[in-house]
């Protein structure tokens, strides 16, 4: 559907896969809904971004500690084992991870749920279907 935070054009960043240069930025997509990871992941390939999909935050959070180059995490927010937000909060309470921009999915538009992610550190709440201008929008805004 849109993007409940932010807002921006499509910019040169998204366009070029979020760097000025060299490698595409590395986003890691979480979702326990395989259908949900292969629309998300597709709609990341398709703006040229280098795509790890995992399917639980426990997986994310084993990927995040062996891996460096992470430049943004997009995560489901329910999800078995540990919801988004969960994956959220230890990412922000992380002294290696904390500075990785996290973005939140739902199917479903709940303004509580919404605002304590927002509070918590997430940079955008997106409503699913997520839409390729969606992804646009919170990458031109996010990414420097």
């Amino acid at each position: 559907m849109s993007s409940v935070a932010g807002g921006g054009v499509v910019g040169a960043a998204a366009a070029a896969g979020g760097t000025s240069g060299g490698a595409p930025l590395h986003v890691l997509a979480v979702d326990d809904s395989s259908v949900d990871r292969a629309v998300i992941s597709g709609i990341l390939r398709s703006s040229r971004f280098r795509v790890t999909a995992v399917d639980s935050g426990k997986r994310a959070l084993e990927l995040l500690g062996s891996e460096n180059n992470v430049g943004m995490i997009i995560t489901d927010y329910w999800m078995p084992e540990m919801t988004g937000y969960e994956l959220l909060k230890k990412v922000k309470e992380s002294s290696k991870l904390k500075q990785i921009p996290v973005v939140i999915m739902s199917s479903e538009n709940v303004p509580t749920r919404i605002s304590r992610c927002l509070e918590e550190g997430a940079e955008d709440f997106l409503v699913k279907p997520v839409r390729p201008s969606d992804v646009s929008r919170v990458f031109n805004r996010v990414l420097p």
